[in-house]
């Protein structure tokens, strides 16, 4: 009997994939949390797995599957992720998934998919019994090699049509007969590396992506059953449509792809009209009922520019994505609409996504540091402040903040970018000795979004503990407008850190609506003057003014003040008069790579 281990940090979750797969007949074994996963998985070597990506607060879905993969006694384990998220489905692959299922769950296509990845871990394991039984039987009658020749090559083609079952079940959807997304991401890097060879190629290459926009209609009024003959029926329609040159396959749910050859120079236009022609006049009847279909094309060109069958999905998902976010028009195809670095609309920003992901995938990141200067006569002590550029792809150009720094908070990746600051950063300091005797604080920027996820102070911890950076070094600044937006979390957060001996620096004090109380209630060590006034009060009144006063808010609380902008003398000597501790701009010091030379000589 197989053993199948559901692994969700809900127990409604798990009551319910047990409900779901109560018609198996199989041990099922549960787990709330992924390091309870591993350790079920290590001893009792269930024969699948079924895992949630989120599991808050242990490790989530993704790094328990690593771990098991890294394990040879659990990696050839089947993991079935369990999401209810479309952009977690490559992550899932990366990290060793062998399928998928969406939330909230189909009970047919549970069942489906577990079905499959059983008899697939049941060929395999007959597969590896079969070789040993076949070793066994050649070295036991080596003698008697005229005897059972007949039944040695029998044995051979019962082997190989279970190698061609295995290799089939791996690259082909179980439901349509269509090759699956594995299959696709292996035909579209093929071709990405031959149009990167050819100097002059023959044709231009694109990839359409087809959603049926009723499929989840037809599931839910007549049932999964209906479902897959819908999505069989469409299989059959898009593949009586394309050439034999074409590659067709099914990602999953309602969404198809297809790898075609522009050869007609209209960048895949006829094609992808006769496509959506045939779906317009395509009949879906099931149990007396009549349905009619529409979908949504986006058509991304492959260039030689792109570097993954990842990026190139990333185009034709935001395609997708802007079709349905701008109502656009059903029944035509829709092209790739390159936002580029420069653009900053809405819609024209959506290309950022992918350059960031790809920056952070090729460490295409790098840190400059600018010094903070003591405005107190005889104070010799070093404090730096971390800064993120990104590095262009193309020209190798360093971008500022200020560009990229908003894209990344809408497509959710600033966390990545303030976690990879964070690494790089403390394993400067880490292998550098030196350095971390002559630095007395280095400084941080966590954006609101970082802020609010889970097991970051945590990961802080375990960071300063590897690299033995002694945790009153680090400072950590956070918006007056993110502290207040989530004021328990970040108290939560700071108190964590500060207990731990991190500081905290209340960063562009006096652009938002920061007050007495909000500064009581959280531990800030000191207080960053926002450099909207500091810029021009030698010549503004006005600012000098409100300088003045947040200087004197400050004493009142007993915080140290840093002013940022300083750009002239004049500014750094009024400020230096009002009592402000430490400055920091361009009349002091320019920012500049951080690497150990020049920390040295700051």
């Amino acid at each position: 009997m197989p053993k199948i281990l559901l692994v969700d940090d809900t127990p409604q979750n798990i009551a319910l994939l047990e409900d779901t797969l109560s018609a198996f007949e199989a041990d099922l074994l549960a787990a709330t949390s992924g390091e309870r996963a591993i350790e079920l998985a290590g001893r009792l070597h269930p024969d699948l797995i079924l895992l949630d990506v989120m599991m808050p607060p242990g490790i989530d879905g993704f790094e328990t599957c690593r771990r098991l993969k890294a394990d040879p006694a659990t990696a050839d384990i089947p993991v079935i992720f369990v999401t209810a998220r479309s952009d977690d489905v490559a992550t899932g692959f990366a990290a060793g998934g062998a399928d998928y299922i969406t939330k909230p769950i189909v009970a047919g296509e549970v069942r489906a998919r577990v079905h499959h990845q059983l008899e697939r871990r049941s060929l395999l394991q007959s597969l590896r019994r079969l070789n040993r039984e076949l070793e066994d039987r050649v070295r036991e009658r080596t003698a008697e090699l005229t005897r059972t020749n007949l039944q040695l090559r029998q044995e051979v083609r019962e082997r190989r049509y279970m190698q061609d079952r295995l290799n089939y079940l791996a690259s082909h959807d179980f439901v349509t007969r269509l090759h699956n997304r594995q299959a696709l991401d292996a035909q579209v890097s093929e071709r990405l590396a031959r149009l990167q060879l050819e100097a002059a190629p023959a044709s231009s290459p694109v990839l359409m992506l087809i959603d049926i926009d009723q499929f989840r209609r037809v599931n839910d009024s007549c049932g999964c059953i209906a479902g897959d003959e819908l999505l069989r029926q469409f299989a059959d329609l898009l593949a009586g449509l394309v050439g034999r040159e074409d590659f067709l396959a099914r990602l999953g749910a309602d969404q198809f792809a297809l790898l075609a050859e522009d050869r007609s120079g209209d960048a895949g236009a006829g094609l992808a009209r006769l496509i959506l022609a045939a779906i317009e006049r395509f009949l879906f009847c099931w149990n007396g009922q009549d349905f009619r279909l529409q979908a949504t094309l986006a058509i991304v060109p492959l260039e030689p520019a792109l570097p993954s069958f990842d990026a190139l999905m990333q185009r034709a998902d935001e395609t997708a994505l802007r079709v349905r976010r701008e109502g656009g028009e059903r029944g035509v195809p829709h092209w790739y609409r390159a936002g580029g670095l420069a653009q900053g609309g809405p819609h024209e920003d959506a290309g950022w996504a992918l350059t960031l992901m790809d920056a952070l995938r090729h460490d295409r990141l790098c840190i400059h540091f600018q010094r903070l200067q003591p405005l107190a006569p005889g104070e010799r002590t070093l404090r730096i402040e971390a800064l993120v550029r990104l590095i262009d792809a193309t020209s190798g150009a360093l971008i500022e903040p200020g560009r990229f720094i908003a894209p990344a908070e809408r497509f959710q990746l600033v966390g990545q970018i303030d976690r990879w600051m964070l690494r790089h950063v403390l394993a400067l300091l880490g292998a550098e000795p030196a350095l971390r005797q002559r630095i007395d604080q280095v400084t941080l920027n966590l954006s609101a979004v970082t802020l609010r996820e889970h097991g970051l102070a945590e990961e802080i911890i375990t960071l300063l503990t590897r690299h033995q950076v002694r945790p009153e070094q680090l400072c950590f600044e956070i918006t007056e407008t993110a502290s207040i937006a989530s004021l328990a979390q970040a108290r939560q957060f700071m108190q964590q850190l500060r207990a731990h001996g991190c500081r905290f620096s209340l960063d562009d004090f006096g652009s938002g609506y920061a007050s007495f109380a909000h500064l009581r209630e959280l531990p800030f060590d000191t207080l960053k003057i926002d450099g909207l006034f500091v810029r021009h009060m030698d010549q503004d009144a006005d600012s000098r003014a409100m300088v003045r006063s947040m200087v004197e808010m400050a004493r009142q609380l007993d915080k140290p003040v840093v002013a940022e902008f300083v750009e002239s003398e004049p500014v750094a000597r009024l400020l230096a008069e009002l009592g402000v501790q430490w400055a920091q701009g361009y009349h002091f010091h320019r920012p500049e790579p951080l690497t150990a030379e020049a920390l040295t000589a700051a």
